[in-house]
């Protein structure tokens, strides 16, 4: 075709009606009409870009093994609620993920199986690509067996009932929390389900539904693992990290999806190479230092603060030496991530500006599925979302970004705070969540309940989520018959030291 040739604009032309609706919005509604007519002249010029840019063939995320697109599984195979689709894809013949099964939260896109993330607005959505860490496990020779159920748009750390799909049942009882958003895969780690699962993590996501069900999840450094082709929520915010039953095989999903991915995901540092990390575990800590963080544990219920102290304490018989430090500041970490935590989400979420400002690669098939679902259904939304939209909305109409600017700034001094600490010590430790995972509702649940559950358990988790430190959650034992996390945290690409600290707890754990 001629380069001359008209080409109907990929968006249409407003009209000068619409053009007025606009104006008269913010605020220059006197506008006469000849200038607007002015305006639409010059906007349906502009659109014509657009029809350019949708000649073009996108380039896309390799799709390298076969694959069908699997089945929901019944009641009987699902018990917990935790998958949202069965499959099997067999990853490379060798590899260190050989013979490891995994789990892969349904906000990560793995070509040809249907996607959900949580929500029953997106369902029916199959995405094209695999996200770059999906093709990196099965190039480390894993077999995917499918995709764990996440909580309703993955916004929801303190819940495990607000998934379209139905309410996400403890393993150790059924009748409370598994924690979210990304409950699913602790639920069928803990079941013995799947050996791994890979999962997302923007304000504790992984690490909280870990703790409630007694298994390892790791959120890694900022932009240690790329994020490329997955949901976004908020882009300085959003990690990917493994999960698993024991630090070893944290360890070795690490190691398999960790590095930078070209200039697909701007998160990452192109400069860095990361460790062999599965190989560095021996359970040696001599020389380690440890700081228990006093204020994690400020608020604590008692048996969890026990446990949480002791298991610390026993990790001398590894050579490592433990004492109480103080970082006021942590007191306030939370406070500090949900204004970044709300306004992302609104502004991704709500808006559809999904990682709009980020270069790299846009999941194009799955941001505009997500966009007309938000757009065509906000009725549908659960009461959290609902919440994060009056509440973004509130505050974008009389404060603008400035809140959420200033809660980026200040994470600056957040970060600051535990690197001063972190400079005379290898990692810090404090309880993962402060208290046991409460009960289920039964019937619908209210209104209450669902906005008293959605940020309940962040106090001690969050705050890495915004300054980017390395945080995992190992099980530290039982209080009643349910499992007590506890959290390590390390310098910024430091993540070893939580993996070694880790593995040499579960030694002295798990020792006969």
């Amino acid at each position: 075709m001629a380069d001359n040739v008209y080409r109907t604009p990929a968006v249409q032309p407003p009209t000068v009606d619409k053009l007025r609706q606009i104006a008269t919005k913010y605020g220059f509604g006197d506008t006469s009409e000849k200038d607007l007519q002015d305006y639409q002249v010059h906007i349906s010029h502009l659109l014509k870009a657009y029809t350019k840019v949708s000649e073009y063939p996108e380039p896309t995320l390799p799709v390298n093994y076969p694959r069908t697109p699997g089945y929901r599984p019944g009641k009987e195979e699902n018990k917990h609620n935790a998958w949202y689709y069965k499959s099997e894809i067999k990853g490379a013949p060798n590899g260190i993920l050989s013979g490891k099964n995994v789990a892969i939260k349904d906000c990560i896109p793995v070509a040809g199986v249907p996607m959900m993330n949580g929500a029953t607005m997106m369902e029916g959505y199959v995405p094209d690509i695999d996200a770059t860490v999906v093709t990196r496990a099965l190039d480390a020779g894993a077999t995917i067996k499918g995709k764990a159920v996440c909580e309703f748009f993955c916004l929801s750390s303190g819940s495990s009932f607000t998934c379209g799909t139905g309410a996400i049942l403890n393993p150790f009882d059924k009748t409370r929390s598994a924690g979210g958003s990304s409950n699913g895969c602790a639920v069928l780690l803990a079941n013995g389900e799947v050996d791994l699962a890979l999962a997302a993590d923007q304000g504790g996501s992984i690490r909280l539904p870990a703790s409630w069900c007694g298994v390892v999840g790791m959120k890694p450094t900022f932009g240690l693992v790329p994020y490329t082709g997955v949901a976004t929520l908020e882009p300085t915010m959003d990690h990917v990290g493994p999960m698993a039953r024991n630090a070893k095989d944290c360890a070795l999903l690490l190691e398999a999806v960790a590095g930078c991915d070209g200039e697909l995901d701007s998160r990452q540092r192109y400069d860095y190479t990361p460790p062999k990390y599965s190989e560095m575990l021996n359970g040696d800590l001599k020389g380690v230092k440890i700081g228990l963080v006093k204020e994690g544990f400020v608020g604590c219920e008692g048996e969890i603060d026990l446990l949480v102290k002791e298991a610390a304490m026993k990790l001398t018989a590894k050579g490592a030496v433990v004492e109480e430090v103080s970082i006021s500041m942590h007191t306030d970490g939370a406070h500090i991530a949900v204004p970044v935590i709300a306004g992302g989400a609104y502004n991704h979420l709500i808006l559809g500006n999904s990682g709009i400002g980020a270069k790299g690669y846009y999941p194009t098939g799955m941001i505009s599925v997500g966009d007309r679902a938000m757009k065509s259904g906000y009725r549908e939304l659960t009461p959290t979302l609902k919440k994060l939209l009056m509440l973004g909305e509130y505050v974008n109409e009389t404060h603008g970004v400035k809140h959420y600017a200033r809660s980026q700034n200040v994470s600056r001094l957040l970060a600051e705070a535990y690197d001063r600490v972190l400079g005379d010590y290898d990692v810090i430790v404090m309880p993962t969540i402060k208290f046991k995972p409460p009960k289920l509702p039964t019937g619908e649940p209210s209104i209450h309940e669902y906005l008293s559950a959605v940020f309940a358990n962040i106090a001690n988790v969050a705050s890495f989520n915004v300054t980017g430190h390395p945080s995992l959650t190992v099980n530290a034992g039982f209080a009643e018959g349910l499992p007590v996390g506890m959290l390590i945290c390390a310098k910024r690409f430091n993540d070893v030291m939580v993996l070694r600290v880790a593995h040499a707890h579960e030694l002295i754990r798990d020792q006969k």
